[in-house]
């Protein structure tokens, strides 16, 4: 694997903003391309310079500031305040890659809800949830990193939507809970939001919470036809960056991956989406890593080539001309450079073994 400059021998030091999987825009865009059009989709993936609709089924990471400035773009552009309550319909935890598999994989609602709180890290980091229990009520909540900034209205509800999937995958599609709590001031009318949750909704509290029978808990998943045969390391494999996504450089590292994803590696929406200027950026990966953001960038991509060499057919040429070398002699060079070998001896090497 190619390694990271500065992986083993620096202090990172510097902590990472929170970052979410961006599985949790999944079926997002296809919606508001549907309900608002294609030219308001565009222009909200321009303002956060990510094509998330490219990458939302891939198991990747992006900083939550991006997720909620995203959501924000949208909602002001679409005039629509909404927002959320049109996209829950679309989101489920069956969605959310190998994280959500494991979860669903649980015997009761009740272990379901316990892996869901205990292995949330391999989903978003700044983020927390806990079940407590009052008497014969059970209340599942959320506290998110993002709660209070613009767009996080959508977050709320999105996050109401996907706790209601997993008790719909063992209560019945049809289960309603006795009540639902948000941690929004209330808006003019909660109309539409009963509406669509089809019970009370609290605004103003301390957490996204939904309330339910503690005794259904208990509940066991319906037989399925065949078990589902995925562990917390599974998850850990495909989810977790090897650098930690708690340090700076390892969730500039998991941003660049996405972008790498996307088609367009930009140092501008890095910076956008860690919350800083381009001038802080590097100013930080110089300080406490060692790297500058080219270096950083070139390292990145060429992990990635080394995955794509080992794990497809894809031709090097498209390899070169996907992370925009001006020529394969130019991603020849440079990944030998960093490997030893030229891509075509890599993967005839490979082949032998």
């Amino acid at each position: 694997m190619t390694p990271l400059p500065g992986r083993a021998e620096r202090n990172f030091g510097v902590q990472g903003p929170p970052v979410k999987s961006v599985m949790v825009l999944a079926g997002v865009s296809g919606m508001v391309r549907d309900a608002f059009g294609d030219r308001i989709l565009r222009q909200a993936k321009q303002a956060v310079m990510l094509d998330i609709e490219m990458i939302e089924h891939r198991e990747c990471f992006i900083p939550q500031l991006v997720v909620t400035d995203y959501l924000w773009e949208i909602e002001r552009r679409a005039k629509d305040a909404n927002l959320g309550l049109l996209a829950a319909p679309h989101l489920s935890l069956a969605n959310y890659g190998r994280w959500g598999k494991y979860v669903l994989a649980a015997d009761s609602l009740g272990e379901a809800l316990a892996r869901a709180a205990s292995s949330l890290s391999y989903h978003s980091t700044g983020d927390s949830m806990q079940m407590t229990l009052d008497g014969h009520v059970a209340k599942i909540s959320f506290i998110h990193a993002t709660r209070g900034r613009r767009g996080y209205l959508h977050v709320a509800t999105g996050t109401v939507a996907v706790v209601l999937s997993v008790l719909r995958a063992y209560l019945g599609a049809g289960f309603l809970p006795f009540r639902i709590e948000i941690d929004v001031p209330r808006p003019p009318t909660g109309t539409p939001f009963e509406d669509a949750f089809l019970c009370p909704v609290v605004f103003d509290a301390p957490a996204v919470s939904v309330c339910i029978e503690a005794g259904l808990l208990k509940r066991a998943v319906r037989a399925p036809a065949r078990p589902t045969l995925i562990t917390i390391e599974d998850v850990a494999r495909a989810q977790a960056d090897p650098l930690g996504m708690g340090s700076y450089l390892g969730v500039v590292a998991s941003y660049i991956r996405s972008q790498v994803e996307a088609g367009v590696v930009s140092i501008d929406s890095t910076a956008r989406a860690m919350g800083t200027s381009v001038r802080t950026l590097q100013r930080v990966l110089r300080r406490d890593n060692g790297v500058d953001f080219r270096e950083l960038a070139n390292a990145v991509r060429l992990r990635r080539a080394e995955e794509l060499l080992r794990g497809t057919s894809v031709s090097i040429t498209q390899i070169a001309t996907d992370f925009g070398y001006s020529s394969p002699a130019n991603f020849a060079r440079a990944f030998r450079k960093a490997c030893g070998l030229a891509p075509n001896e890599y993967r005839q090497k490979l082949l032998e073994k």
